[in-house]
């Protein structure tokens, strides 16, 4: 693995923090992943943060099962899933073994490895070639630009093909919150949860899509990247 310019490998003890203190933190860093294939590392622009059971909208808010265990263990690790029936979704696991918290990587720009994620994000035929802006534009491409998959849940992010780098001059970069993407209920309250946070007027930033609705109760309109500038 390479250390790139103007970066510098985190350690765990970055993570070992609450989840909200943790999530602004990672704009701005680079998730990289070195396989068989090469390397492909993503400096993030989006993220969401889930706090277990002090939030309905988390995976882990009614206890542990054999699908979010990973978020039960130490910081700094892997939890990979599957979702909608359709593609993968990588979050970094955050604070103290026994706290479920962690922080879904939504979206970044491809800084290394732009062809090889390009493959693997066109392996179906697609009428147009994929902007590079939009390679790891939501969830799922990102983890299609890593390659990863279920075999990857619990992956350590300091002991294996994963890194994590914060910028040198690492500091909390100019963002805008809001609510989260796709939550219905509660946990999709951007009001109580404003916990979806992203680099104002990055091209890679996912679109905002609201949670489904009972059909008797009307849809608020899409946003795209509305919030609140922090």
């Amino acid at each position: 693995m390479s250390i790139l310019p103007g970066f510098h490998a985190a350690n765990r003890t970055f993570f070992a923090r609450d989840v909200l203190d943790v999530a602004p933190e990672l704009l701005g860093c680079v998730l990289q992943r070195t396989d068989g294939d090469g390397t492909v590392s993503i400096r993030i622009t989006e993220v969401e943060a889930y706090a277990g059971e002090r939030d309905p909208g988390a995976h882990a808010y009614r206890g542990k099962t054999n699908r979010n265990k990973t978020m039960f263990g130490p910081a700094g690790h892997i939890y990979c899933y599957f979702t909608y029936g359709m593609h993968h979704a990588i979050n970094l696991v955050a604070a103290q073994p026994g706290q479920p918290y962690g922080c879904l990587i939504r979206a970044g720009d491809v800084i290394e490895g732009a062809e090889l994620a390009r493959t693997r994000r066109e392996k179906k035929p697609r009428k147009k070639s994929l902007p590079e802006l939009r390679l790891a534009s939501g969830p799922g491409c990102v983890a299609q630009c890593f390659a990863a998959d279920l075999t990857n849940d619990g992956d350590d992010l300091f002991d294996g093909q994963w890194q994590f780098l914060l910028p040198d001059d690492h500091a909390t970069v100019a963002h805008v919150t809001g609510p989260r993407v796709g939550l219905s209920g509660p946990g999709g309250d951007g009001a109580v949860f404003p916990w979806r946070y992203w680099v104002k007027e990055a091209p890679s930033v996912s679109t905002y899509r609201p949670g489904r609705l009972p059909s008797s109760t009307p849809r608020p309109p899409r946003t795209g990247q509305s919030g609140n500038v922090v």
